[in-house]
């Protein structure tokens, strides 16, 4: 049996940085609870709200994020189209005046500092992204629920029963990666028309196609806006951007207009080794600068490992002449199968399964998704996702003050790289000789996951976030 039913844009979705488990998450757990309120009649009623952070989200909670987005959730503002401009502003209006405009219908009191907990010592058994909503009504009674940000924007409701979710009937279910190969070998289809072919259980063709653009459209605009913008970090650590003046120095004297314009820029300065591993990183960098100043991102499957694919299909599209829809609509969609593989299996999320869940999880897809895109065969495309994996197991979360900016913004520059060192590792080799299978790495992610130290599974409170003195500028 199955476990889950994964489409594409539940591996992808736009929202907002820094965290898709410490922001998008709980941003949608505050939107499901107003929508609950609704839902019992009883929106009208409130008078009051307290939020309590458990487990990770309250000991990183801050630096990723998660008081701004729960409380932007309350309100009613949605993360796909919310002005990312207005992002700190709201935030910094409720705290002032302590008013909090609950699912945009009714105002209520809201002091931050008492009604918003950080329980630092505390957690739930279930996950340790774990939040409660209490809301005291007019009778004097109380509605309360308990939400799980279980990784990449995924939400879960306390006692809610996920098996009786509606199932639709897949042509070619997929639990492990020994199934995707044999639906692949058994009909001669790539991993992303099986994905397709999977989705139509959705929606149609065209809409199915139609989003995939969507969401490429805002990874290109990050890369673009990242690579044009200069300053500073927000969150203390005072960390400088780095993809603004790299960017300018790559380009050199060569003028453009717009993105396109860019690109053509970038071509024009060639195809040496260093050049092209100089994009990358800058690719990687301008998304996850971005992503950590509250920017419009993709979770891909995580928002701390938003760079990697945007800067490997760059890559693509810059350097393999890939600039076409349906080159664009096959590399997400063969990703978006791997990133499934990797969260039925095993896990997508960092307070599980330490970074190995995000950028490692990510560096997999995007080296399936290039080795499928240039021409590898479906043995081949798995394998790259096995090497890339294999290369980031036991990799730790610990992020200095609990921001997603030291050591993760670089880490997307590495799982980007590596991601295009094992795809071409993969289009070199047989994989019928190959030792480790991919379902091998997603089951040695998990043990691995499970044995790691609960230190360093985004609490901070391990590894390089205690090493470092956060007073440090940035080397």
């Amino acid at each position: 049996m199955i476990k889950e039913q994964i489409s594409v844009f539940d591996i992808f979705k736009i929202g907002i940085g820094p965290s898709s488990s410490h922001t998008l998450g709980p941003w949608r757990a505050a939107q499901q609870f107003t929508a609950s309120l609704t839902q019992h009649n009883l929106i009208n009623n409130v008078e009051g709200i307290k939020i309590l952070l458990y487990g990770s989200l309250a000991k990183t909670g801050k630096g990723h994020g998660t008081d701004v987005a729960i409380l932007l959730g309350l309100t009613g503002a949605d993360p796909v189209t919310f002005d990312v401009d207005a992002v700190t502003p709201t935030f910094e209006s409720i705290q002032r005046d302590k008013k909090l405009n609950l699912a945009d219908q009714l105002t209520i009191d809201f002091d931050y500092d008492n009604d918003l907990l950080f329980l630092f010592a505390e957690s739930l058994p279930f996950h340790p992204n774990a939040v409660t909503f209490q809301a005291f009504l007019t009778d004097g009674k109380a509605f309360s629920e308990t939400y799980y940000s279980i990784g990449g924007g995924f939400v879960v409701k306390e006692g809610e029963d996920n098996s009786k979710k509606v199932q639709v009937d897949l042509p070619f279910p997929v639990d492990k990666a020994k199934d995707l190969l044999h639906w692949c070998l058994s009909t001669g289809l790539k991993v992303s028309e099986i994905v397709m072919e999977n989705e139509l259980a959705w929606r149609t063709e065209t809409e199915t196609k139609k989003g995939i653009l969507q969401h490429f459209a805002v990874m290109r605009d990050c890369i673009y806006r990242g690579c044009h913008t200069t300053g500073f970090l927000p969150g203390g650590l005072n960390v400088a951007r780095r993809a603004y003046p790299l960017n300018k120095r790559l380009i050199g004297k060569n003028e453009y207009s717009d993105y396109t314009g860019w690109v053509t820029a970038i071509r024009k300065g060639g195809n040496g080794f260093n050049y092209i591993l100089d994009w990358v990183s800058c690719f990687a960098l301008a998304v996850n600068e971005e992503n950590a100043s509250f920017g419009r991102v993709v979770t891909a499957p995580t928002n701390g490992a938003a760079g990697v694919i945007p800067a490997v299909l760059q890559y693509f599209i810059t350097f393999c002449d890939g600039y076409s829809e349906e080159k664009i609509i096959q590399f997400v969609a063969c990703a978006s199968e791997i990133g499934s593989i990797f969260k039925k299996g095993a896990t997508i999320s960092a307070a599980m399964g330490g970074c190995q869940a995000e950028i490692g999880v990510s560096s997999a897809m995007a080296a399936a998704a290039l080795t499928e895109c240039l021409g590898g065969s479906q043995r081949q495309v798995l394998m790259a996702a096995e090497i890339a994996m294999e290369h980031h197991l036991g990799l730790t979360c610990d992020p200095i003050g609990g921001l997603v900016q030291i050591p993760c913004i670089e880490r997307n520059t590495m799982g980007a790289i590596k991601a295009i060192t094992a795809s071409q590792l993969a289009l070199q080799s047989n994989p019928d000789k190959a030792k480790v299978s991919l379902d091998a790495v997603v089951n040695t992610m998990w043990e691995t996951a499970l044995d790691m130290n609960a230190k360093y599974k985004e609490t901070s409170d391990g590894g390089l976030a205690t090493n470092i003195p956060i007073s440090l500028p940035e080397c």
